[in-house]
């Protein structure tokens, strides 16, 4: 066999791996499942933005705004006199969210969102003032302050106003910092519990699977969400074992047939295992046309009648040809598509023909309407 041959077959074989590689893709396990109990907190706190140019909240309109400042200024020694009536235009209220990440430690910092609650025009330059941010049980855990990166920009004038993006909600990267950790456990005695992402039992048996053959015996399943691994009781010895096993590879098993219409956007989206068995569908359109035209009747002369106004009205009923269309069936997405653009619909139709097809049986995926 010449060297060229030898080649040429080398490289059939490494194509051909490629291709038996992408038709079983695999997935780690820390992208299919999450250690139970290793999780973000939410926060959120009420505060104001100061030093805005003129488009804070209009503070008639929301006496909250006002409250706030008096009692910054009350906490900062300032007392103003009472039935001081102040027309602030540089500051906004807002609430504040951020996300705890599991395992954060006092000092470190977190992003925070800063969102308009009044009726603020924009918060572009605005400056978040020392705002506490509380979690579900009401106790402080973080202390946001900094400046408010808005990505948008605005102008009015002459009674035109041009606005890119959103000028009410905007973000300050590393604005918060923690001052109260969440304890949080990682596993229960010698066990460690994953939990997949999607039910399903398949991809929980190629899970353990997947374990076992790492460290024969570790793992069970619960059901077809959560995993119990046996686990070192060590600090270290546990976090190295989680390591190791994090970045095991298994093929997911393939996810219910499944088409997802929004009704408010018209969007149909299908995953892969969607098929269509034979069918005829008979889509046609059907338009109603009403018009009016406003006349005057004039009587003949000497007939003593009285000229009036008269309405007459033409209603139009047209259908447009919808020929019976036979859909044959297609195991294969591609296949599914072709056959649902052959009608010629429109994304709204196609929810109307995917609810009959559902119901005739021919569509063999569950139908969720959002």
């Amino acid at each position: 066999m010449s060297l060229t041959h030898k080649i040429l077959i080398g490289l059939m074989w490494v194509f051909a791996g490629l291709m038996v590689a992408d038709a079983a893709r695999a997935e780690r396990i820390k992208d299919l499942a999450t250690i139970a109990g290793v999780r973000n907190n939410q926060l959120v706190g009420y505060g104001l933005v100061v030093g805005l140019d003129g488009s804070g909240d209009q503070t008639t309109q929301t006496p909250f705004t006002v409250q706030s400042i008096v009692n910054m200024l009350s906490n900062l020694g300032t007392t103003l006199p009472p039935g001081t009536n102040l027309q602030l235009k540089n500051v906004a209220a807002v609430m504040v969210t951020a996300n705890l990440p599991p395992f954060s430690r006092t000092g470190q910092q977190i992003d925070v969102t800063v969102s308009s609650i009044g009726n603020a025009k924009s918060l572009k330059g605005g400056t978040l003032v020392l705002t506490p941010l509380k979690g579900a049980d009401g106790q402080v855990y973080a202390i946001a302050q900094g400046n408010v990166v808005i990505s948008g920009a605005g102008a009015s004038g002459g009674g035109s106003k041009v606005t890119v993006n959103h000028l009410s909600a905007g973000r300050v990267a590393g604005g918060a910092t923690v001052e109260r950790e969440v304890q949080t456990p990682l596993g229960q005695g010698e066990f460690v519990y994953y939990e997949l992402n999607d039910n399903d039992f398949t991809t929980a048996q190629r899970m353990v699977e997947a374990i076992n053959r790492l460290v024969p015996g570790a793992a069970s399943a619960a059901d077809g969400r959560r995993i119990r691994v046996h686990a070192p009781t060590g600090a270290d010895e546990r976090v190295s074992f989680i390591g190791r096993l994090e970045n095991l590879e298994l093929q997911p098993a393939q996810t219910v047939a499944r088409v997802i219409v929004n009704a408010r956007s018209g969007s149909v989206v299908m995953n892969q295992a969607v098929t269509l068995d034979n069918c005829a569908v008979a889509h046609g359109n059907l338009s109603v046309s009403v018009s009016t035209e406003n006349t005057v009747s004039q009587p003949g002369a000497l007939s003593g009648g009285q000229t009036e106004a008269v309405t007459n009205a033409q209603i139009e009923i047209k259908q447009e040809g919808g020929a019976l269309l036979n859909v044959k069936g297609g195991a294969k997405l591609a296949d599914v598509v072709k056959a649902l653009n052959a009608l010629g619909a429109n994304p709204q139709d196609l929810i109307s023909i995917l609810q009959a097809m559902k119901v005739s049986g021919a569509l063999r995926a569950e139908l969720e309407i959002i």
